[in-house]
This record gives structure tokens, sequence and C-alpha cells, in this order.
């Protein structure tokens, strides 16, 4: 863990984010979100070992959890994230505001998510320079932060046993940091999965 940038805390208590998400402007190009949620039942996957043995995996039964409140624009590799304690409409707005400082000055982004109560509330405080568009109803694979939670899943929170809560959110922010560290990655994910989904095949009509 010693090449971890680090996470910044907000003065709002159990609030953290990855001091790097903010680094670069979103762009008017479309962007999406979503959100993970990351606990002590965490995930078991692949990993590499010697041949002939069998390496352990341990699985918690504890239930203390954090959610990553991601978006990214996949056409210039760059996100804005929070990790925070609960999945609602306050937090929903919370990572608004966090998104709407990133966004270019002058420029309006176009965010595309699921139709979570919490994303389409009438309480939710929307920026000026933001614009919602929910996608169909169950269509996860339309969205590119599908893929992206599963990316950070296997390669840094995986396989792993949380002790706390501050644990949790301190693997998190570390996990982020490095997605936001590799643009490469963001943009390959972000731009793979709904294009081929929604480009018509050679020789048909679009309806």
């Amino acid at each position: 863990m010693q090449d971890s940038p680090g996470p910044k805390r907000f003065d709002s208590p159990l609030i953290a984010t990855g001091g790097a998400v903010a680094r670069s402007p979103l762009t008017p190009e479309p962007s999406c979100k979503d959100e993970a949620r990351i606990g002590q039942k965490n995930k078991i996957t692949r990993r590499w070992a010697q041949r002939g043995t069998r390496p352990s995996a341990p699985h918690d039964q504890r239930t203390r959890s954090a959610y990553i409140f991601g978006a990214i624009c996949p056409a210039q590799g760059i996100a804005a994230g929070l990790v925070l304690p609960r999945r609602n409409t306050a937090a929903m707005s919370l990572h608004l505001a966090e998104i709407s400082r990133t966004v270019t000055p002058g420029a309006h982004a176009v965010l595309l998510l699921d139709q979570a109560g919490w994303h389409l509330s009438a309480k939710l405080d929307i920026p000026d320079n933001i614009t919602l568009m929910p996608l169909p109803p169950k269509s996860p694979e339309l969205n590119p932060v599908e893929n992206i939670w599963q990316f950070i899943r296997d390669n840094w929170l995986s396989n792993r046993i949380f002790q706390s809560y501050d644990d949790i959110v301190d693997h998190c922010c570390f996990a982020w940091n490095r997605l936001v560290d590799q643009p490469w990655t963001i943009m390959s994910i972000g731009r793979s999965s709904p294009r081929s989904i929604l480009k018509p095949k050679a020789g048909t009509r679009s309806p």
C-alpha cells in the first residue's frame, strides 16, 4: 500500500474521495455513472497459483460496507468519484456536485445512468451544467461503468478481508486512484460496451 497517493477526506464524516480523481475536467462527450457496493462479504475471483497447489480464498461473513460512486468520460479517459457510506438521494447529490466541479467551464455534461430511485428522485439537486439521461430499464450492459466495477474488483478489491469500515474506505480510495492513473483503461473499457450493442449490423436497418 506504499504507492497509494492516499485518500482525500471531506469535512463531512464518513465521506472520502481519491485526491487524483478531479485532476482533469470531464468534457461535453457523453459520460456515465453508477455505484458499486464494496463490503466485508467480498467477492472471490480467480488467482495465479503454482500448478498442483490450492491457494486459500478467505471469505468474511461480516456486513460492513461502503459505496463507490463513479463517473467516467470514455472519450478522455478521466473520471470523478466519491466513496460514501450510503446509496441514496443525498449521496447522489454529493456525487453530482463532485462531477459538476470537474466539467469544463462553459461546457454541459450529458450523464448516462440507470433508473435507480436515487438517480431520478424529484428531491435530487442537479447542477446547471449537467443533464441526466436515463438508460432503458434492465439494461446494465449499456452502462460501461458496470465493467469498470468488475475491473476494479478483479484487480484490487477481491480475495481480501476488510478489518473495518475505515479499511474498506481506504481500499476503495486506493483502487479508484489506481484506476484514474490508467486513463487508457478507462477509454478501453468505456468505449467497448455500449457501442457494440447499439451499432446496427451490416445489412440491417435501424428501426
